[in-house]
C-alpha cells in the first residue's frame, strides 16, 4: 500500500478530491441560496409575530352556560319515543341555545299534540339516577341515537325558576362524545406510520406537531389581528416546510432539492391565489362562518382569510410531489451512474408525469369529499353545470382545486431540474467516473487477496456517494444485453 493512496475497506468508499471539490461547492451554492432564504423568512416573522391580544373582538363562546346551566355527559341507558305535547322536542339543541331554552322559554308552536319526539334515559358520567335527555329532530332523523351512546347534553334543572317553568326541557342533547374513537384512530395511524416508516415516520409526526404549533400560533392569531394574509401565508408555510422536511428526511443535498422545489411552487400558488381571490372576488358569501368572523372584529378581513387558505391547504401535496421527485432523481442516478443529465431528467420527468395525474385527482377528490353537503344541496336545485360551480358555495373549492394543482404541477420540473444539476455535481460518479478519479484496488498493487475495491461500472453503495463496495473487485462486469446474458449461461 503505497503512500498517497487511500486504503478502501469494507463500508468505506475512495472519494477523490475532485469529487469532493464538485460535492462541497454543490453544497455550498445550495447553502448559499437557502440559508439567506431561511433567514429572511425567520426575520419577516419575528416581524410579523401577533401579539396575542383579542381587544376589541366580540364573541360569545357556545359552550359558556348561563348561571345553573351546564354541559354534561352520560351514556344512553334507554331510547323512548313518545309524544310531543308539551313542544320539547322542538327546543334547539345546539352550542349557544341555552339561553332560548332557559326557564320561562316558549314551546315552539310547531310541536303539535300528536307529534313524535326520540328521548334518551341517560346515565350522567358524573352519577346520579338516570335523566331524560330530549334529542333534537335533525339528530333523530338523519342519525339516530342508540343504547351505549355516549352524548353531552345541557342541563338546566338546577337553572333559575326552573321549577316554575313550563313546557321548557330539563335536559337537551348537544352533541355526541366522540373522544375515544379519535384517540384510538390517532394511535392507530401512528403506530402504522412508526411500524412502516420507523425512525422516519416518527420524525414525520413530530414534525406534523410541530407544523400545527406554528399554525395555531403564528398564523390563525395573525388573521384575527388583521396582519397581512398573502405575507402570513407565505412566512409560515415556508417555515413549516423548513422545519417539516429536514426534522423528517434530515439535511442532505436531496432534501434541501426539494426544499427548493417547494418553495417555488408555493411562491406559484400563492401569486395565482392572491389573483384568484381578488379577481373572483371571493368574500365567504353563504358561508355561515365567514359571516359570523365578519361581526367579530374590523380586522379580520373573510378575503384574507380565503387566501391564506388557499396556501395553506396545497402544502401537503406540494411537498409529496418535491420530496418525492427528488428521490426519484437520486435513485435513478444511482442505478445509472453514467446516464446524462438529459437522459436523466427525462427518466424522472416520465415518473413526475404519472405522479402530476395521480395528484391532481387525489386534490380533485379530497375537495369534492369536503364539499359532498354543498354538492349534493347544488345539486338539488337543478342549475346549469357553469352556474354552479362559479356560485358562491363552490368557487372557492373549485380555485382552490385549480390554484393547488397548477403550483404542484409547475414544482416537479423545477424540482427535477435542481435535483439532476445537484446529483451530477455531487455524485463520485458524475465527477469522477473516469479510471484518473477511481483506481482500482489491482492497479494500486493490491491484488485479489487485497481489501474490496471500488467497482466504477457498478451502482452506487447506501451511504450515496456513488462508491459500491463489492467483494469481487476483478470480477467481470455482467453482461448488460439479453445476448450477452444468454451467451453467459454455461453450455
Amino acid at each position: 500500500m503505497g503512500a498517497g493512496h487511500s486504503h478502501t475497506t469494507p463500508g468505506h468508499h475512495d472519494v477523490t478530491p475532485r469529487a469532493l471539490a464538485a460535492r462541497k461547492k454543490a453544497n455550498w451554492i445550495l447553502a448559499a441560496v437557502l440559508v439567506p432564504l431561511t433567514l429572511l423568512t425567520i426575520t419577516a416573522m419575528v416581524l410579523l409575530w401577533p401579539s396575542g391580544s383579542k381587544d376589541g373582538i366580540k364573541l360569545s363562546s357556545p359552550y359558556a352556560a348561563a348561571p345553573g346551566v351546564t354541559f354534561d355527559t352520560g351514556k344512553i341507558q334507554r331510547v323512548v319515543v313518545g309524544s310531543c305535547m308539551d313542544g320539547t322536542a322542538q327546543q334547539s339543541a345546539q352550542p349557544g341555545a341555552q339561553q332560548s331554552a332557559q326557564p320561562g322559554a316558549q314551546p315552539d308552536p310547531g310541536a303539535g299534540q300528536g307529534s313524535q319526539c326520540t328521548f334518551a334515559y341517560t346515565e350522567p358520567d358524573k352519577g346520579g339516577n338516570p335523566v331524560k335527555v330530549v334529542i333534537n329532530p335533525d339528530v333523530a332523523k338523519s342519525h339516530g341515537v342508540k343504547v351505549g351512546d355516549n352524548i353531552r347534553y345541557l342541563n338546566l334543572s338546577k337553572a333559575p325558576g326552573a321549577a316554575d317553568a313550563q313546557g321548557t326541557p330539563a335536559y337537551v342533547f348537544v352533541d355526541f362524545v366522540r373522544t375515544l374513537p379519535i384517540i384510538l384512530l390517532a394511535v392507530l395511524y401512528a403506530v402504522v406510520v412508526i411500524a412502516v416508516a420507523r425512525w422516519r415516520g416518527l420524525r414525520a409526526l413530530i414534525g406534523l406537531a410541530g407544523a400545527y404549533a406554528v399554525l395555531v400560533s403564528f398564523m390563525l392569531p395573525g388573521l384575527v389581528e388583521g396582519k397581512p394574509p398573502l405575507l402570513l401565508a407565505l412566512v409560515g408555510s415556508t417555515v413549516i416546510m423548513i422545519g417539516v422536511l429536514y426534522f423528517a428526511h434530515g439535511f442532505t443535498a436531496r432534501t434541501s432539492t426539494a426544499l427548493l422545489g417547494t418553495m417555488f411552487g408555493l411562491g406559484i400558488t400563492a401569486a395565482l391565489a392572491a389573483w384568484a381571490t381578488d379577481a373572483a372576488n371571493l368574500a365567504g358569501v353563504g358561508n355561515h362562518d365567514a359571516a359570523t368572523l365578519a361581526n367579530v372584529s374590523d380586522h379580520i378581513s373573510i378575503s384574507g382569510i380565503i387566501l391564506c387558505g388557499l396556501i395553506i391547504s396545497g402544502l401537503g401535496v406540494l411537498n409529496d410531489v418535491t420530496i418525492t421527485q427528488s428521490s426519484a432523481v437520486w435513485e435513478l442516478w444511482e442505478l445509472a451512474p453514467g446516464t446524462s443529465a438529459r437522459k436523466l431528467f427525462a427518466s424522472a420527468m416520465r415518473i413526475g408525469r404519472d405522479h402530476i395525474a395521480s395528484t391532481v385527482y387525489t386534490i380533485a377528490f379530497a375537495y369534492a369529499g369536503a364539499a359532498l353537503p354543498i354538492l349534493i344541496i347544488v345539486m338539488l336545485y337543478e342549475r346549469p353545470l357553469g352556474d354552479a360551480l362559479t356560485s358562491a358555495e363552490l368557487s372557492e373549492e373549485v380555485i382552490r382545486t385549480l390554484v393547488g394543482s397548477i403550483g404542484l404541477v409547475l414544482a416537479i420540473p423545477v424540482t427535477t431540474l435542481i435535483a439532476v444539476l445537484v446529483v451530477k455535481a455531487t455524485g463520485l460518479r458524475g465527477t469522477a467516473a473516469t479510471a484518473d478519479d477511481v483506481v482500482r484496488p489491482a492497479e494500486r498493487g493490491l491484488g485479489s487477496s487485497g481489501p474490496a475495491g471500488v467497482r466504477p461500472d457498478h451502482g452506487p453503495s447506501d451511504d450515496g456517494t456513488g462508491a459500491r463496495i463489492d467483494a469481487a473487485p476483478d470480477a467481470d462486469p455482467a453482461p448488460e444485453t439479453r445476448r450477452g446474458r444468454r451467451a453467459a449461461v454455461p453450455g
